[in-house]
This record gives structure tokens, sequence and C-alpha cells, in this order.
């Protein structure tokens, strides 16, 4: 069994789905992180309107990606990678499913996961950077 997470990352539907199901494997934001291991996916509440995202989803992930506001799943965080250009950014397309259009100088960030899995859902409020959880109160 993995070791339970100290940290979420709240994450927009379907990138969320895509990530837990492993076809996603990089997340990109504009703030680097020191965060390191087991990280909770956290689907937020909000989906992302882009229809990007959604045309990578086969009919079983359609439906795990109405799941919005709750822990989804957990992966590995194992590195920060820091894109300078657009040209770093579009080369990593195939890891973070993002559009070459979306990237942001002066710089972007892609927290790179590996192993994730999927968790029965649980509900709890979401963040825009990372937040802990407590599970047990989570739970009562």
């Amino acid at each position: 069994m993995p070791a339970i997470p100290n940290y979420a990352l709240s994450i927009k539907q379907p990138w969320a789905t895509l990530l837990v199901s492993g076809i996603k494997k990089i997340e990109i934001r504009l703030w680097p992180t020191t965060i390191r291991g087991p990280v909770f996916i956290h689907a937020a509440k909000i989906p992302d309107p882009r229809p990007e995202g959604w045309e990578y989803l086969t009919p079983e992930l359609k439906l795990i990606s109405e799941l919005g506001g709750q822990l989804m799943g957990m992966a590995v965080l194992e590195e920060c990678r820091e894109y300078r250009t657009a040209s770093e950014f579009t080369r990593d397309q195939h890891l973070h499913r993002n559009d070459p259009s979306w990237f942001q100088p002066p710089q972007m960030h892609g927290f790179v996961f590996r192993d994730p899995i999927s968790i029965r859902p649980i509900r709890v409020p979401g963040n825009v950077r990372f937040f802990t959880v407590d599970l047990f109160r989570e739970q009562a």
C-alpha cells in the first residue's frame, strides 16, 4: 500500500482524470514547487471548458471526469521541470497534453508525476496551490 500523502493538488477536470489514469504525466503551473513524493490528486469543482483535454477521454474516463470537489487519486511527484521557451514546452507536449499556445513567458513549470492510482472519492475543499488534508477529520 502506498504512503498516505501529506499534500493534495487541485486540478481542473478533465486534467485530473487524465493524470490519475496515466494519460497525462506532467501538470503545468506558472510557479515551481519543492514538494516531492506522494500527492493526492483533487478534482476541482469547476471544470476546464476548453475542448483540448476532453478529447483525450475514453467513454469510461468520461464518467470519472464528472467528479469535482473531491480527492480522486494519488501519484508520486518526482520532479519539477522548468520551461523557459516555447520549444522546451512543446518538447514535452506528449506528457502534459497542453497545446503549445498555452506557453506563457518568461517561464512555466511542469510537475512530473509517476505511479498514479485511483482512490475512492473523498469530498474536500480544494485550493489553487498545494494544500494539506486531514483525512480523519474529512471522513467524520
